[in-house]
């Protein structure tokens, strides 16, 4: 048994295979629906092995064949699982995967993958499907910031770890950036230590761009504890870190920031860039996040301020949570449903991002959401149609209150916000997923 796929995408081979050799590569290409997170990327597609963490402990680990690896043409892994208690260490599954790079013409290379396993075709198609979807969309994105003079660049990013941060840095190292994490931890490679409080003069030495995203997640009951975390971990340690990118002449300093500026009810107002502030908490929040970056700016530097709404991803936010609900047939609309909810999938997120780096006529707060905004009872019957499972369970009001007290349902769960993406409409900017459907499809490996 076995399978061979294949898809051409619109790039040089000897590009095509120096990405798949880069850090963040293993990364990029792991499909978000299945339960496995990467612990590890090879060092070389030579001899180095990839560790993927499953569920129980397992580990997948797939080992580089020197035997195989015939740059830029082909390169060749087998796998191994790792096992704890009684499975042994090592246990082998015939698994063996090609990985061929064809040249279709100077622009374009054939990606040829051929498995042998006994692992049935079926089950593997959803993860090449998305694969492929990945690498065409990634390498477009490259190219499109090659053709503006971006390329090689030292980028410092804080939050790095987390959902948008890990994607961000796998994306932009497997496009040849070199990325530095700011870490408040001892330092490994790759990493510099980062002090929020009182940052270190020479932490910003020889970067070129800063995407800041640290913060205290949002999620959870708005105590008054909770509350002050959100802004502590915003308010001054991105006034340190934007005063510090000043006087280190970075050129560009990109900076998180929240649809939560437009307040938690706008009715059916549609709210571009330039739409007033509104009310609540995060409202207050936000202007007072994107108000600290002003030292960057007054210092010369190009500032942007990345207005992101819900981000779909099944590795975290809502959809991690929804989707074993909707999994169920459990799912259903909060409410009456006629909120709107400002999405965005979760790679077109980094592209905005990227876009912030290296479109140097972007600059100001921008809304990092999908063109077409859903209403939550039409965001419910999409998720669960992609699932094929009904909705029929609505959440009452008074439901999310229980977990996220009075005022954390009015502004997370109930928010209703229309945001349009006016900056990038503007700029000609192109959506990988700019309707919901095709997003979560992509996402959660239902492209068929």
């Amino acid at each position: 048994m076995g399978i061979e796929c294949s898809s051409v995408v619109a790039a040089p081979r000897s590009e095509v295979f120096e990405w798949h050799a880069r850090p963040g590569a293993f990364a990029r290409l792991a499909p978000p629906w299945q339960p496995a997170s990467v612990l590890a990327e090879a060092d070389s597609l030579a001899d180095g092995r990839a560790v993927l963490g499953l569920p129980g402990g397992l580990r997948w680990v797939a080992k580089h064949d020197p035997a195989g690896y015939d740059p830029p043409q082909r390169f060749v892994d087998r796998i191994a699982v790792d096992g704890l208690g009684s499975l042994p260490a090592g246990l082998l599954l015939r698994w063996r995967h090609t990985h061929d790079f064809e040249i279709v013409d100077d622009t374009h290379t054939r990606v040829v993958d051929r498995v042998e396993s006994p692992v049935p075709a079926f089950t593997l198609r959803p993860m090449f499907d998305y694969r492929y979807r990945q690498l065409a969309d990634d390498l477009a994105a490259h190219a499109d910031a090659a053709r503006a003079g971006f390329a090689a660049k030292t980028i410092a990013v804080t939050g790095a770890s987390g959902l948008v941060g890990s994607a961000l840095t796998a994306f932009l190292s497997t496009g040849g950036h070199t990325v530095l994490r700011l870490v408040r931890h001892a330092p490994q490679a790759g990493e510099r230590q980062w002090n929020p409080d009182d940052p270190a003069p020479d932490l910003l030495d020889g970067v070129d761009a800063v995407v800041h995203l640290a913060g205290a997640s949002i999620a959870g009951r708005f105590t008054d504890e909770h509350k002050q975390a959100i802004v502590d971990s915003r308010i001054g340690p991105t006034e340190q870190l934007a005063a510090l990118a000043a006087r280190a002449g970075v050129p560009a300093f990109v900076s998180a920031s929240a649809i939560g500026y437009y307040g938690y009810d706008r009715g059916d107002d549609r709210l571009p860039e330039d739409a007033s502030r509104g009310d609540g908490f995060l409202a207050d929040v936000v202007d007072a996040w994107e108000a600290a970056t002003s030292a960057a700016a007054d210092g010369g530097v190009r500032v942007v301020k990345v207005r992101t709404g819900i981000v779909q991803s099944p590795r975290g936010g809502t959809l991690r949570l929804l989707r074993p609900l909707f999994a169920t047939g459990l799912g259903g609309r909060i409410g009456d449903g006629e909120q709107w909810l400002s999405w965005i999938g979760i790679d077109d997120l980094v592209d905005i991002y990227y876009r912030a780096l290296w479109d140097n006529s972007v600059s100001g707060p921008v809304n990092a959401v999908a063109p077409q905004p859903v209403r939550n009872s039409e965001y419910t019957h999409v998720l669960a149609g992609v699932l094929r499972r009904p909705a029929l369970l609505p959440v009452p009001e008074f439901g999310p209150a229980l977990l996220l007290g009075g005022q954390g349902a009015r502004e997370l769960a109930a928010a209703s916000q229309r945001v349009v993406p006016a900056v990038l409409d503007k700029a000609g900017h192109r959506f990988r997923t700019p309707d919901l459907a095709s997003a979560l499809k992509h996402l959660l490996g239902r492209t068929r």
